[in-house]
């Protein structure tokens, strides 16, 4: 197996990883009718990035996420012919993700009284501004909060790659990274900072869903790129 298929076989684990824990518990919590709520959903988001990272850090870096990507791109830590394996492993890792749990769902085999439909669970988890903003958030702060947090969460990835990291930490470190963000971001626009995992719900949830994945697109891969060049002007050469 080619370096470039490895790392694309562990990327799409990765990602489904990400799916199944991330939005999965927000699906699978709505069928029960429990209230998992933005500090349960963040931990699961968190956890399951921290996870994957012991899992397949050690064969792809654990990216998982297209900005991250692009952004350690940026910062010529993943060399540019390897980009399109990465991509093409977390969007396929996040349709797997997303079709294992739209299957459960297909089933019908759970008791919710208020059967609420496959379609509306996807919807629960996915990401939009204006109306289907959680706080009702309109497009400008959804923006600004894509771009900050994903810089945020990708300059703390970054910092991982110092020669100063304590070896075997990283995985702790993103891990509870994200999941601050999803702390924080959740209410705005129930927290993106990924276009794989915001591409996994907006397929089975409503036509809205959809027509505003492009903010969830764009918007965090600007992040990525401004992290790397905070980054490059941040760190010391010899830490590098």
């Amino acid at each position: 197996m080619t370096r470039g298929t490895r790392i694309l076989v562990a990327e799409a684990l990765g990602t489904m990883i990400l799916i199944l824990g991330g939005p999965g518990a927000v699906v699978i919590g709505s069928v029960l009718g429990l209230q998992v709520g933005v500090l349960g959903v963040a931990l699961a988001f968190g956890l399951s990035l921290l996870c994957a990272a012991y899992m397949i850090g050690s064969i792809s870096g654990c990216h998982i996420n297209p900005a991250v990507t692009i952004g350690m791109w940026a910062l010529k830590k993943t060399e540019g012919n390897l980009v399109v394996y990465y991509i093409v492993g977390q969007i396929v890792g996040a349709l797997v993700g997303a079709g294992i749990l739209a299957a459960i769902l297909s089933t019908g085999n759970y008791t919710d009284e208020a059967k609420l439909s496959r379609q509306d669970l996807f919807t629960s988890a996915s990401n939009g501004y204006g109306s289907h903003s959680p706080g009702g958030f309109d497009l400008t702060a959804v923006i600004i909060a894509e771009i900050v947090f994903t810089a945020i969460f990708i300059l703390v990835i970054a910092s991982t790659s110092r020669r100063s990291m304590p070896v075997g930490f990283t995985g702790l470190t993103v891990g509870l990274m994200l999941a601050l963000v999803h702390i924080v971001s959740i209410p705005i626009d129930n927290t993106s900072v990924n276009p794989a995992r915001s591409l996994a719900t907006a397929i089975y949830a409503d036509s809205w869903a959809l027509s505003q994945l492009w903010v969830f697109i764009i918007f965090p891969i600007v992040g990525g790129l401004i992290a790397a060049g905070i980054w490059m002007v941040l760190v010391e050469p010899e830490d590098a």
